[in-house]
């Protein structure tokens, strides 16, 4: 089988953070032994990235033998769908279909067509793929599944927490809270976290934020063993992959009731989910730096390995190729019936 998958988001040198979800998918699908091509859209102006983009997928379609396309995001699935010939997944990653959140914490009047979008186009989709169960109640089809992106438990593992920071540069007495997202994304709900930290600060100056956002998945990981907490105040998400991977590193967790944040979470100890407030945030945090203990976390998460989900999305393939087969059968019978004898 041959797969093409196509995305807008790509890891970069100059931003190795981006899109490496879709990447580590990517590759675990080839070591699956999945015969995969990927057609990153790019270019200066992003709107006309997917102008070109429409034509860079049927030259790909033209001169490759492609079975199915997966598309990353709504946008890159209406790319994709400019052509019929071959059967379409697309995966949705969360604002795509919930909406995106501004500064105010109230959903943008934008991202309302932008979900109407992603909606009208999953009706032309052979299967849409969702992290969360919320986001597959805006899809009321059979063929949505519910798949939340692999983690790479060879990246992100435990390490001694003194020899992570010792490789970063940080000091050893420190008590350090994580915030692993971009600070001017809206959603990610920056100012309470650098709310909860200067709160906690005032009280035992040791305590200090850490901000990574463009660092490679090898520092995010480092990262992840150095620090103390993970703190996690989104206003939304689908299935988000830092806690996915904080769990996956045993790094206690605070965070907001979002996505599939409680389901992944589990009952594990030292991992907590509370109200988006400074006063709820902070009794949470106290609790952990008072036993500065790892988690179990990746015990909890075994599911999300690698090989595991991309068994699952072949799987998806498969059935969607087999529809597609079923279906053509059928209208090649139904033309037999009607033709003039």
């Amino acid at each position: 089988m041959r797969v093409l998958l196509v995305t807008a988001m790509y890891p970069t040198p100059e931003n190795p953070a981006y899109g490496s979800f879709v990447r580590t998918q990517a590759e675990s699908l080839k070591r699956a032994g999945l015969d995969l091509d990927v057609l990153v859209l790019k270019g200066r102006c992003q709107k006309l990235s997917y102008v070109k983009g429409m034509f860079q997928v049927r030259r790909r379609v033209a001169q490759n033998c492609v079975d199915v396309i997966h598309a990353h995001y709504s946008y890159a699935g209406v790319v994709a769908r400019m052509q019929r010939k071959i059967p379409l997944v697309v995966t949705y990653h969360g604002d795509d279909l919930l909406g995106t959140v501004g500064q105010s914490g109230e959903k943008t009047r934008w991202s309302g067509a932008v979900v109407a979008l992603g909606r009208l186009l999953a009706q032309y989709a052979d299967a849409a793929i969702v992290q969360s169960a919320e986001m597959a109640s805006k899809l009321p089809r059979a063929n949505v599944y519910i798949l939340p992106h692999e983690i790479d438990f060879d990246m992100f593992r435990p390490a001694e927490r003194e020899q992570a920071r010792e490789v970063l540069g940080l000091e050893a007495t420190k008590k350090y809270l994580l915030f692993a997202a971009n600070p001017k994304i809206a959603v990610k709900r920056f100012p309470l976290a650098k709310a909860v930290a200067e709160h906690l600060a005032e009280q035992d100056p040791s305590v200090e934020l850490i901000v990574v956002s463009k660092e490679t998945q090898q520092r995010l990981a480092l990262y992840m063993s150095a620090a103390d907490v993970l703190i996690f105040p989104s206003y939304q998400e689908g299935s988000s992959n830092i806690i996915k991977q904080a769990m996956a590193c045993n790094l206690p967790i605070v965070a907001t009731d979002v996505g599939d944040v409680r389901q992944v979470i589990g009952h594990t100890n030292g991992c907590y989910v509370c109200n988006p407030s400074v006063s709820e945030f902070a009794a949470c945090i106290n609790e952990i730096l008072t036993n500065r203990k790892r988690t179990n976390g990746r015990e909890q998460v075994r599911h999300l390995d690698c090989s595991a989900v991309a068994a699952k999305l072949i799987e998806v393939y498969q059935q969607v190729l087999r529809h597609r087969e079923t279906h053509a059968v059928d209208g090649a019978r139904a033309k037999s019936l009607v033709a003039p004898k």
